[in-house]
């Protein structure tokens, strides 16, 4: 009886313990319509805003048909973990911000987490396919599946970077390595990794071909202290 007793109260503290870390999550899209606290931009140059508003509808965030932009919160993160699902036609390109100034191209001027298929760009190398920091640090593996859901796991904490998609590691790094500049698409040079902000906004991209859809759902944040 006592046996019983004790495993009933670990379950008890066991579901208590995962509801509070539930709770530390906040759901960045959790109403219908335009998102709150949130804003359109140009893909290349974030002080420049756009209008092609992005949509949320039962649940699930697109943008506007217009090819070229990035919906960046008005708030600024630190150390965090993003949650998301995402998916893209063959030819659909999207990207995640992190850490990212409100100026410039977040690829060169934060950090951009690649999502795009080979079949988007059949030259791109590595680092510029799913689950690259674009152009600086290539993922150790390719699981992404296009047209389908993917689930990301984003964990940034200090110099700290891990990815998992779709239940795999594919970023384990210590961002302070990468020291080396970073072409920009004009060749010109970007800061190196280890010289991005550590402090910035975060934002989901579209700049799928043919204004094919991005469609994401089931994203959280949680800060870190």
């Amino acid at each position: 009886m006592r046996k019983q007793v004790m495993s009933f109260s670990l379950l008890i503290l066991f579901a208590s313990g995962s509801a509070a870390a539930d709770e530390d999550f906040v759901a960045l899209f959790a109403e219908d319509g335009p998102p709150k606290g949130w804003s359109v931009r140009e893909w290349n140059d974030l002080t420049k805003k756009v209008d092609a508003p992005w949509t949320v509808k039962d649940g699930v965030l697109q943008p506007s048909p217009r090819r070229g932009t990035w919906l960046m919160s008005d708030k600024e993160y630190t150390d965090f973990i993003l949650e998301f699902e995402i998916k893209l036609t063959e030819v659909g390109n999207s990207g995640v911000a992190l850490r990212a100034p409100m100026k410039g191209d977040p690829a060169f001027d934060g950090m951009e987490l690649q999502v795009a298929d080979f079949r988007y760009n059949t030259q791109a190398k590595d680092s510029e396919l799913t689950g690259g920091i674009y152009r600086a640090i290539a993922p150790s593996k390719q699981v992404y599946k296009p047209t389908e859901w993917n689930k990301f796991r984003v964990e940034l904490k200090g110099v700290h970077l891990k990815v998992t998609l779709n239940g795999e590691v594919i970023q384990d790094v210590d961002l302070d390595k990468y020291d080396q500049p970073v072409k920009r698409h004009d060749g010109s040079d970007a800061p190196p990794v280890k010289d991005r902000p550590k402090r910035g906004h975060i934002g989901f991209q579209h700049l799928s071909k043919n204004n094919e859809p991005v469609m994401i759902r089931e994203a959280h944040i949680q800060e870190l202290k």
